[in-house]
């Protein structure tokens, strides 16, 4: 018999078109929701005290959650203190079709799908700064020093600006163009990514500045090449911040390697997404037929899965996962 759910919770992927990285230190940055890609959590309340948790990468009691979920039992605790329910039962189910570690903001999506699950169970009204604030307790034992960019993009069903410690904030898209996202089948590595940013930092501090203020005045000219459909001006753009990407130390040679090729092949403009070191980039093209070819074509090198997304919501289609 299927056991009945008394509270859930849903959210969504993200990728950074622009700002990795220079959003941690002031610069803009530009991220998109991808919101047929979901995660979504579901709570059912127990008879016992028993508080479970069931996921792909643990099932079983939520105080012997392993040192990678610490975040989330962090984030769960915390509400049910605030809402003093530390004795109440419950099994919490987990679903995520996020892949981990390629720079979509699984851990985010995930805490805000939990956090909408608790207020829903418990019949509690949320408000979209209360979602971020509880976010950010997860994604501080996360990532140690987060810009809040995920949790913001996993939390609004549109494209946002941001600048660290403001209100995020919707950006209007007004671009006929696709965006082809491919998983390079390299695992992402954010903490790593960075620690080499701020080694970079101490050990060159004005070239690495430079660096990360030059891709605070792309991020700039990007918002309005969005708004004037500037295709060609947003695929250089795209193209510049990966050199300024790299010169921080924050692709690799796979990933550049892939991202070459992509523009010898039909990208407007080509770079990672996301902390870098591994996990995913993303291609601009001038319309769904040329993303679909340039997919085949890298697939034939090693991508291991692919989403095609339409920049506007007038291009037609929603992001269509193609392959995994």
């Amino acid at each position: 018999m299927e056991r009945r759910t008394d509270g859930s919770g849903h959210s969504h992927a993200k990728i950074i078109l622009i700002g990795e990285h220079s959003v941690v230190y002031g610069q803009p940055a530009i991220a998109l929701p991808l919101t047929t890609i979901q995660a979504e959590a579901r709570l059912s309340f127990r008879k016992d005290h028993q508080q479970l948790l069931r996921s792909s990468y643990f099932d079983g009691p939520l105080e012997d959650l392993p040192s990678q979920m610490a975040g989330l039992g962090h984030l769960i605790k915390t509400i049910l203190q605030q809402e003093h329910q530390e004795q109440v039962g419950f099994t919490l189910t987990i679903e995520s079709h996020l892949p981990a570690e390629r720079g979509m903001g699984s851990s985010a999506a995930v805490a805000i799908a939990i956090i909408r699950c608790l207020y829903d169970a418990f019949h509690l009204n949320l408000t979209h700064s209360q979602t971020l604030r509880l976010a950010d307790i997860s994604e501080t034992d996360t990532h140690k020093n987060p810009s809040g960019l995920d949790a913001a993009t996993a939390a609004s069903d549109n494209p946002i600006w941001l600048i660290r410690g403001h209100e995020p904030s919707p950006l209007p898209i007004n671009m006929d163009a696709y965006l082809l996202i491919c998983d390079s089948g390299i695992k992402g590595q954010t903490s790593k990514a960075i620690q080499l940013v701020k080694s970079h930092l101490a050990q060159s501090p004005v070239a690495t500045q430079k660096h990360l203020s030059g891709l605070g005045q792309l991020t700039l000219q990007v918002r309005e090449q969005l708004a004037q459909n500037d295709v060609v001006g947003l695929g250089q753009s795209l193209n510049q911040a990966q050199q300024h990407l790299k010169a921080i130390g924050v692709s690799t040679p796979g990933l550049d390697h892939l991202i070459q090729l992509a523009v010898q092949n039909g990208a407007l403009g080509s770079k990672l997404t996301g902390g870098g070191c591994g996990g995913c980039f993303i291609n601009l093209a001038p319309n769904r037929t040329v993303a679909e070819k340039l997919a085949t074509i890298l697939q034939e090198h090693g991508i291991t899965n692919y989403w095609i997304q339409p920049l506007s919501p007038n291009a037609g289609g929603a992001a269509c996962k193609i392959r995994q």
